[in-house]
């Protein structure tokens, strides 16, 4: 006979516990359904901790269902709080419950109600010591408990910006290795020596560099630690295909001001000396000037977190970073 698995809860948000809990439960049974339970006055969206959920734990290894409903909480808070939940919990789960996951107390009494066998998982939290309400209160704190998926949702990023020559990247790895990680790169770099050669470019070409950014920096970060250096990103990219296209193409703008949340930007003045590297474009200092101009136009526009990094001397500029740095550290 096929075995069900259940385990309910809020996961607000999702943590290593919780899903400790669903691996138990996938190893006891055939199959293993987790219900997320939500309603409006929380503080993290419900359906963002679903799509969580369904990132952490994915198909068909479990079953990830979401019920955002505005019923009652606690059996305090109505006469029939079991017959409520009871009903909800058979219309997503029709099938009959064999075994009901958790460590909170209430597993054994939602056993009852659903006809199946408690069973108890770490439910003093020795095995993994962490809780969501922790996790809210202090995520860096319990970092390592925070699965990839939801560490975007708390991390913040440290956006490297500025004209060519001015130092981005070797700046972004000596901040990251602070960190004991590794930057996010310019994706635009790789994508004009694989497509482009500095030549022939189209709008839909920094939409790709967005992307592909975009990509590349939400994987990092799932793997990343509560701060994420990163070596430009879609405002700088904005600013390229103006300088490159003599316009500027409106989804480009709409990502960039999308881009902007969560991170804190250093923008790094032209002060410094241009160096060739053989793959650079605009070596007079007027349009170096014109290329800080408009990012700090944008940076504003878009109301972003920003500092700008300036002057001549490299070892000045690089303890100005790390100072910015050490400030987000907590």
């Amino acid at each position: 006979m096929t075995t069900h698995g259940f385990l309910l809860g809020k996961f607000m948000p999702p943590h290593a516990g919780h899903l400790f809990c669903a691996e138990v439960g996938k190893a006891r049974c055939d199959v293993m359904t987790v219900l997320v339970c939500s309603h409006d006055a929380e503080p993290i969206n419900g359906h963002l901790r679903a799509k969580w959920m369904r990132a952490c734990l994915p198909h068909p290894e479990y079953r990830v269902l979401h019920l955002h409903r505005d019923i009652p909480q606690a059996p305090e808070d109505h006469p029939d709080f079991w017959q409520i939940w009871r009903a909800a919990i058979t219309e997503f789960h029709p099938e009959p419950i064999d075994w009901v996951f958790g460590s909170e107390g209430y597993v054994h009494r939602l056993a009852q109600e659903v006809g199946a066998q408690p069973f108890p998982v770490d439910s003093e939290r020795r095995i993994v010591p962490v809780s969501a309400t922790a996790i809210r209160q202090d995520p860096w704190a319990k970092w390592d408990h925070v699965p990839g998926p939801v560490r975007s949702h708390y991390q913040r990023r440290l956006v490297l910006l500025g004209a060519e020559s001015t130092g981005k990247t070797t700046l972004a790895q000596t901040l990251a290795a602070r960190l004991s990680a590794a930057p996010v790169p310019e994706y635009g770099r790789e994508y004009d020596a694989v497509f482009r050669h500095g030549q022939k470019w189209h709008a839909a070409d920094f939409e790709a560099i967005v992307a592909g950014h975009i990509a590349v920096a939400n994987s990092i970060a799932k793997r990343g630690g509560p701060i994420v250096v990163e070596d430009t990103d879609a405002v700088q990219t904005l600013v390229w295909a103006e300088a490159l296209l003599g316009q500027i193409p409106e989804m480009l703008v709409d990502q960039a001001r999308a881009a902007v949340a969560g991170k804190t930007y250093l923008l790094l003045d032209h002060a410094v000396p241009w160096q060739d590297d053989g793959t650079r474009y605009f070596a007079d200092t007027a349009h170096r000037g014109w290329f800080t101009d408009r990012l700090i136009t944008w940076l504003d526009t878009f109301g972003a977190d920003w500092q700008l990094i300036e002057g001549e001397d490299w070892l000045a500029r690089t303890e100005a970073a790390v100072a910015q740095l050490d400030g987000l550290t907590p």
